[in-house]
């Protein structure tokens, strides 16, 4: 016999209190998106990064209190300034040593554009019709960093593969170092979706015996093609935040030609995926994680995946073997 449902302990008191400012927090939740967009087109964290100044307090309390900005309490009057975060949002004055830290802004200003916001304000239409194409190239009739969307909206088509570049290349040289093991006895390396090279640019720098190929210039060979009918061959193909732009059916279809391109287990070759793992575990990562599979089904056919999603898709793949390792 099945169970009875618990009837539902409604909140008094201070609880009730709770709850208000829970569902005022999550329906108010995209303001803090707006705010971050308003700093960057001000260009405020290079402001602070040059001045140190103070200004917009309600603007900038509520960036402070979300731990986009942090607040200097030591003097006589608080001072607003660069925390991590909007470190990030920095458009020039990044140290020379620091090259490798490519600015975010372009990412913030794409994702928070009335494009975006636009067609997540339609994802309950949009799921009621159960539509073939994702709710952004059903709104605009432009696909997200295709070229088809150049011709309705240059300069946000600009922004968004700007903001995707930041997106793929970050983390490169912490990722080098964590796992250099991997790339110790490697002979040759296709980075396939490479974007604009840098992530291997940095490989290369670091381990200069690795011969790669990807859409490059110098000591890495330029190949074009289609990486759903050729990858070209290599000792170990990467994918870095690839797949998750494309739906089961496509990833699959995408690592079966990079097992065609690589050698056998015994001649090590390899496929290297690097991308989100979801878990369900609270914490300001997972959530992260969670929001961008719901922007993700909002702007593409691709989603975010747990360790059963990646390994069903690696053994439709043709895989036998394979292993999550996660960074520290």
């Amino acid at each position: 016999m099945a169970s009875q449902p618990q009837p539902t302990a409604f909140p008094t008191g201070a609880e009730l209190l709770q709850v208000q400012a829970d569902l005022w927090r999550h329906s108010l939740h995209y303001m803090t998106s707006m705010a971050l967009r308003c700093a960057v087109q001000l260009g405020i964290p290079t402001a602070i990064h040059r001045n140190g100044a103070a200004f917009l307090r309600r603007l900038m309390r509520l960036l402070a209190a979300s731990g986009i900005f942090a607040v200097d309490n030591s003097g006589e009057e608080s001072v607003y300034c660069l925390s991590p975060v909007s470190y990030y949002l920095l458009v020039d004055g990044i140290p020379r040593d620091e090259q490798h830290i490519s600015s975010h802004s372009s990412f913030v200003l794409s994702a928070t554009s009335t494009r975006c916001v636009e067609a997540a304000l339609g994802l309950a239409d949009w799921l009621k019709k159960d539509a073939v194409a994702p709710p952004f190239e059903e709104l605009h009739g432009a696909t997200l960093f295709h070229e088809s969307l150049e011709s309705i909206d240059a300069e946000f088509h600009r922004l968004s593969n700007e903001g995707l570049a930041s997106h793929d290349d970050f983390g490169i040289h912490i990722a080098l170092r964590q796992f250099s093991d991997i790339f110790e006895g490697m002979r040759s390396l296709t980075d396939c979706g490479g974007g604009d090279g840098t992530t291997a640019t940095a490989i290369v720098k670091a381990f200069p015996h690795i011969k790669c190929t990807i859409p490059a210039d110098g000591v890495i060979s330029y190949v074009g093609g289609d990486m759903f009918k050729f990858v070209p061959p290599a000792q170990v193909v990467m994918l870095k935040f690839v797949l998750h732009h494309w739906s089961d059916e496509d990833c699959v279809k995408i690592l079966a030609q990079c097992k065609k391109a690589i050698p056998s287990r015994e001649e090590a070759g390899k496929v290297l995926v690097g991308d989100i793992v979801t878990s369900c575990s609270p914490g300001p990562i997972s959530e992260t994680q969670l929001l961008m599979d719901v922007a993700m089904l909002t702007v593409s056919k691709g989603r975010q995946r747990d360790e059963n999603d990646w390994s069903e898709i690696f053994v439709k793949a043709g895989f036998t073997d394979y292993k999550f390792t996660a960074t520290e």
